[in-house]
């Protein structure tokens, strides 16, 4: 849980970070799309060219060409050597070339003069304004460092003079809490929170880093007085006791509770065991759905409220007794659910979660090779639970098939058992004799529904049975020893086997 708390702040930080990077890249495009705009402006040239679009550019008059390199720098006025009084007049005949005025000589050299200073002014004007512009982003990213400091010195000062809010006591009545698959701490803080258990995520969160036990806390859902304190809290979400909604379903469990005849002792049903973990809280004040309104919920007419699978919707429509419509529809496994759900809300959530189950396991495509439809294979998985061992499990469910195909009674003892309120190994005759659904004495076929919550191993056999002509078998002593057989007269033989070592011996 610690680890998982650091993951968060290490991704806080760097979320942090990542904004902080963010806003420098947006600052850094704002000046290249200023830059490129000031680019283009100039038809490509340096920035620190001159724009002629601001500054107006300089033509020379005709005498450019001559003067060019005279007028490149501005030069001061050369004033015209006098001549010697006593020198004659000039001679007309000789031509000179013409000479540019005095007056507009100094024009053009300041005219030139003022043209260096204005793109000299461009540029700096531009680094200027570049400067500025750096400056400002570098002052943005220091306040938002400094904002951020102070943000997290602030916390860490009110934390360390208060701390978060958090109940003083005492707690209030239980409330279900659900901690789900893949919960972090931060969830799971938020959930306590939501459902009134502790005052704030910060107060739990402090509490749960200092207890280590909070790294075994599982999914499920757990039992805690509301307005508790963190550390009250922890405690609880941590204690064995807490943990409420857990069903434990056994392979080969039914759904209703039987008595052994030889023992006395009940063998309790999915429905008993459902009952039993729906508990909250101990004395007068526990609630608990009892087993009564569990069977009567899974009676009901409409297999959809149930959480009963489309695979198995219309079998579930012809089964003459509802109130074993569920039967095999709970799987064997470890199972949670809300206890504080109405009795059909919990069977939904039960069954829906078994159907994935079930169905991860490849059961809608298990009828290729043996023709069964996904819910005669759960029926078949069922009898090979109850009639074999994990060793035998093959092939029994060979004799199954072999007996379907030729259409012989299966006539199973697990059947006949199933409907009886007490039950043991062997079966009297009167018993095989009733006419019931799930009697395979009394009819041909497979029964009504499953008989049991079957295991992997047993659907696994139905899928890939042991290849044999059997149609016949029979466990011959107390140790499971079963002996399979194509032929009757040997058959009988092993029945005789059987009662010899006591196995068939019926407390009745």
């Amino acid at each position: 849980m610690t680890d998982r708390w650091a993951r968060a702040e290490e991704l806080f930080r760097q979320r942090e970070a990542d904004r902080r990077y963010r806003r420098d890249e947006q600052a850094w495009a704002e000046h290249e799309d200023e830059a490129a705009h000031a680019h283009s402006r100039t038809g490509g040239r340096d920035y620190d060219e001159y724009d002629t679009s601001v500054i107006p550019r300089y033509v020379e008059d005709e005498y450019e060409d001559e003067y060019e390199d005279e007028y490149d720098e501005p030069q001061p006025p050369r004033r015209p050597a006098r001549r010697p009084e006593t020198q004659g007049p000039r001679r007309v005949g000789r031509q000179e070339s013409p000479r540019r005025p005095k007056g507009a000589q100094q024009e053009r050299a300041g005219r030139s003069q003022r043209g260096k200073r204005s793109r000299a002014s461009s540029r700096k004007a531009a680094e200027r304004k570049k400067r500025r512009r750096n400056l400002w982003v570098i002052t943005g990213v220091f306040v938002l460092l400094f904002t951020g400091a102070a943000v997290f010195a602030g916390m860490k000062l009110v934390d360390g003079l208060g701390g978060p809010e958090d109940y003083a006591g005492p707690a209030g009545p239980l409330v279900v809490v659900h901690v789900q698959p893949g919960d972090t701490s931060q969830q799971i803080a938020a959930t306590m929170v939501e459902k009134g258990v502790v005052a704030s995520t910060g107060a739990f969160f402090q509490a749960a880093v200092r207890n280590s036990n909070m790294s075994a806390v599982q999914p499920g859902y757990y039992a805690i007085p509301s307005r508790s304190s963190a550390a009250e809290a922890v405690i609880a979400l941590i204690a064995k006791t807490s943990r409420v909604g857990n069903l434990v379903v056994s392979e080969g469990r039914q759904l209703h509770d039987q008595q052994d005849v030889n023992t006395g002792s009940r063998k309790e049903g999915i429905y008993r065991k459902i009952a039993d973990a729906s508990c909250i809280g101990t004395g007068p004040t526990q609630k608990c759905v009892t087993y009564e309104q569990l069977d009567a919920a899974g009676a009901k007419m409409d297999p959809a409220a149930l959480g009963v699978p489309s695979w198995a919707a219309q079998d579930l429509r012809d089964v003459p007794d509802h109130s074993r419509q569920l039967e095999g529809l709970i799987a064997a496994g470890t199972w949670d659910f809300d206890p504080s759900g109405t009795p059909e809300q919990i069977l939904a959530q039960v069954v829906t979660a078994s159907a994935r189950s079930y169905e991860g396991t490849g059961l809608l495509q298990s009828g290729s090779e043996t023709k069964l439809s996904p819910y005669e294979t759960l029926v078949a998985a069922s009898l090979v639970e109850r009639e074999a061992l994990p060793q035998d499990m093959s092939k029994v469910a060979r004799v199954i098939l072999n007996r379907l195909r030729v259409d012989q009674p299966l006539q199973f003892d697990s059947t006949v058992n199933y409907t009886l309120d007490r039950t043991e190994v062997a079966t009297t005759d009167s018993d095989r004799a009733t006419r019931n659904p799930w009697n395979t004495y009394a009819m041909a076929g497979l029964p009504a529904t499953p008989i049991s919550a079957p295991s992997l191993n047993a659907l696994r056999a139905v899928e890939n049975p042991e290849p044999g002509p059997w149609l016949y078998f029979v466990t011959v002593d107390k140790q499971g020893t079963t002996l399979f057989t194509d032929s009757y007269q040997e058959h009988l033989r092993n029945i005789e086997k059987a009662r010899q070592s006591g196995i068939l011996d019926s407390g009745r």
